[in-house]
């Protein structure tokens, strides 16, 4: 062999060795890529796991929360927050293993169709709201017609605000300078129609009926209050409330106001459902919320379930007469 053809075969020799190392190179560059490659497909799944996993909690919590419905005292102080208008005081034991419930201040559940607030006792003073006549763990509260920041004990709501009426009127006779006035309290006829419904306002009764029966109730007197002043002949406008958007107390102000001699008497027959205390369905909602309020659960202690003492009061009628 020529020393040519020796060069020759190192060189091949060379070029093979070179080969064979760059197939190694390349086959540890892909079994490395490769092992990475498995190594961030384990780690994405794990990710995914986690995430899923975290969702998972997340979705269970969120429908844990719809359904005990925790207020905190940060929503409570919101702006945007709407105090309903029936508010029970509750103690918090109630729900005090719950872990979504874990520092609210008490929670919201409707009760049928009305929104009402479940206050825990321990937040009471912290609410900033006033309960009348005072606050009572157990007890039931409607709201104030005229502060929203008042809420009147559901036991008495009913009496007070035939207090505030029969205040209001004789007012507003002192103010016209009357010399004498009486307010009656009579229950109105009503004719109603359905398959269940109240025969008497003073004691209901229910009756099942398929087809459709009418039933009236009658007239009735319900306590009179009467008045007598030494009268005046300087009307004022008298402040007004429950009376505000009542057309024919409005315009017996106006005449006297306007003339003294215009007007020496008047009978006013003023309907209960123009300044209803609350809607009849709100007294269900707050029979639900007591137990049915017929000496079952709490009980409204008055013997007469919400909702027919709202009905009853829808029926009345204020008979105001005044002499100047």
């Amino acid at each position: 062999m020529n020393q040519n053809e020796k060069i020759e075969k190192n060189e091949k020799s060379e070029k093979t060795k070179e080969t064979l190392s760059n197939i190694w190179q390349k086959t540890a560059d892909v079994s490395k890529k490769a092992a990475k490659g498995i190594q961030q497909g384990a780690k994405t799944l794990s990710e995914q796991a986690k995430e899923a996993k975290i969702n998972q909690e997340a979705k269970k919590r969120n429908k844990q929360i719809e359904k005990y419905h925790p207020i905190t005292a940060k929503e409570f102080k919101s702006k945007d927050f709407n105090i309903p208008n029936v508010i029970e005081i509750v103690d918090d034991a109630v729900r005090r293993n719950i872990e979504v419930c874990e520092g609210a201040i008490g929670w919201i559940e409707k009760h049928k169709g009305v929104e009402v607030l479940h206050l825990y006792d321990e937040y009471v003073k912290k609410s900033g709201l006033q309960f009348i006549p005072v606050d009572i763990c157990d007890n039931v509260y409607y709201v104030d017609a005229f502060d929203r920041n008042r809420f009147i004990n559901v036991n008495n709501v009913f009496s007070k605000t035939n207090e505030e009426k029969l205040a209001e009127l004789e007012q507003i006779a002192f103010c016209l300078g009357a010399k004498s006035c009486s307010v009656e309290i009579v229950e109105g006829e009503s004719e109603e129609s359905s398959s269940t419904m109240t025969a008497n306002v003073s004691s209901p009764v229910k009756v099942k009926s398929n087809a459709q029966t009418k039933n009236k109730s009658k007239k009735s007197q319900h306590g009179k209050a009467v008045s007598r002043f030494t009268g005046h002949d300087s009307p004022k406008t008298p402040t007004l409330k429950w009376f505000a958007h009542d057309d024919s107390i409005k315009a017996l102000i106006e005449m006297r106001c306007a003339d003294v001699n215009s007007i020496k008497a008047r009978t006013l027959e003023l309907k209960g459902s123009s300044s209803a205390t609350m809607s009849v369905k709100v007294g269900v909602a707050i029979d639900a919320v007591l137990g049915g309020g017929k000496g079952k659960g709490k009980g409204n202690g008055g013997g007469m379930s919400m909702e027919s003492q709202a009905i009853r009061e829808h029926n009345n009628h204020l008979l105001f007469e005044v002499e100047f």
